[in-house]
């Protein structure tokens, strides 16, 4: 077990295209760079219903820290979801930038 959070990686090959692998690779060297053990990368495509329930559902089971994308881009509106960011923090490979959980109000 590691001592590291965990994170997973998301992205989707419809947005990558041709640069899906090298996607993935930035994805692995900045859980690397920003401490988090990356568990699996999550690939959906456009043809995927409800990319950001799912990806919550795969959060949730896993119990990951972190998400880690290429851009928001990866994203439906191009925008984090609010509902993923009460549930793990997002690092964005580009720009290269965090954003931190937010826990809801009680």
């Amino acid at each position: 077990m590691s001592l590291l959070p965990s994170a997973v990686g998301f992205l989707r090959s419809d947005v990558s295209g041709l640069n899906q692998v090298r996607d993935e690779l930035r994805i692995r060297a900045a859980a690397r760079r920003t401490g988090y053990d990356l568990r699996k990368t999550i690939v959906f495509n456009e043809r995927t219903e409800d990319r950001s329930h799912r990806l919550r559902v795969a959060v949730d089971r896993l119990g990951v820290d972190a998400v880690i994308v290429p851009s928001v881009a990866h994203f439906d509106d191009h925008a984090i979801p609010a509902e993923l960011l009460e549930m793990a923090a997002v690092v964005t490979v580009s720009p290269g930038s965090t954003t931190p959980r937010v826990r809801p109000a009680r």
